[in-house]
């Protein structure tokens, strides 16, 4: 009967490959530095055993100058995918043979596939927040305001993804106005995408969106984010998550937020659509968001 399991965690930064599984499972895993924070293992694993896949699920450690050697040695020796957190995405759209059209739009690979003679790479990022915000939270993006908080790789991979629900406008907010400026530029052929710094966000229009990208959240910071946007009717959504309410999702919720999330459920719909990619099987995401029990919300009111 076919089976799933997570191996230990591995580190690479010295480059070292333990090579094919020994049962001849498929080998999947994530490559980030550092990854032991990384739940995608146990997501996967779930996905596996709904959908009675055979496969085998890893952490791999690697430092980004033994990226390359990495990625391709693991391909050699039977990896069949990967996907790539922080901070590999962008080298490794430069490494893969073809991408998808959003992956090559976002400048960011996410998940690799491993063809006969190439790496192929696609990015489920948007897809997983769009999935998220829809079906899970039962947002209504069409027409609404939004506001972007940062102007990095993670703002860069959702914009588009956004823009194709057709909200009324998007806002992105940057410590550095020339870096949302240029942001703002790239995308605003496919509709209404504007710039300013923190502290030129005004209270109106109304955002009834606002999604903070920045990495602060990761270091215990909070920048200075623009109290006057935040109003009762306000979701406040943020990409980064963990076992406790995120800086950002307890300034929302003081501020009073109609609701503040953190990322889980982008993580899980992500990792669906990348699991998609490499079995052909579409998992099941509610049951396993459950399961890991990180629906965790602050809803103020």
């Amino acid at each position: 009967m076919p089976s799933s399991r997570i191996t230990q965690y591995r580190r690479l930064d010295g480059w070292q490959n333990s090579g094919m599984s020994e049962t001849g499972t498929d080998r999947y895993g994530v490559m980030g530095y550092p990854v032991s924070q990384s739940r995608s293992p146990v997501i996967h694993r779930l996905f596996a055993l709904q959908t009675n896949q055979d496969l085998q699920y890893e952490l791999l450690q690697v430092a980004p100058d033994k990226l390359e050697t990495a990625v391709r040695q693991f391909g050699r020796t039977g990896g069949k995918g990967l996907n790539i957190t922080a901070p590999h995405k962008g080298e490794v759209a430069r490494l893969v043979d073809d991408m998808s059209e959003r992956a090559s739009v976002a400048g960011a690979v996410n998940t690799v596939i491993f063809r006969e003679n190439s790496l192929y790479g696609d990015n489920t990022d948007g897809v997983g927040l769009i999935t998220d915000l829809k079906v899970n939270h039962e947002f209504k993006l069409f027409d609404a305001n939004i506001l972007i908080l940062g102007a990095g790789g993670a703002t860069r991979g959702i914009i588009s993804p956004l823009l194709e629900e057709e909200p009324g406008s998007i806002v992105i907010a940057n410590r550095t106005y020339d870096k949302a400026r240029s942001l703002a530029d790239h995308f605003s052929q496919q509709g209404p995408v504007n710039a300013c710094r923190f502290e030129d966000v005004r209270s109106l229009p109304i955002y009834d969106l606002i999604i903070n990208a920045t990495s602060a959240g990761l270091k215990g910071e909070i920048p200075p984010y623009p109290e006057e946007a935040v109003h009762p009717t306000t979701f406040c959504y943020d990409l980064s998550y963990g076992l406790s309410p995120t800086p950002f999702t307890r300034w929302a919720a003081k501020l009073g937020a109609g609701k503040s999330v953190m990322g889980w459920g982008m993580l899980v719909e992500q990792a669906a659509e990348s699991f998609y990619l490499w079995r052909g099987v579409r998992p099941e995401t509610a049951s396993v968001l459950k399961q890991l029990s990180v629906n965790i919300q602050t809803d103020n009111g």
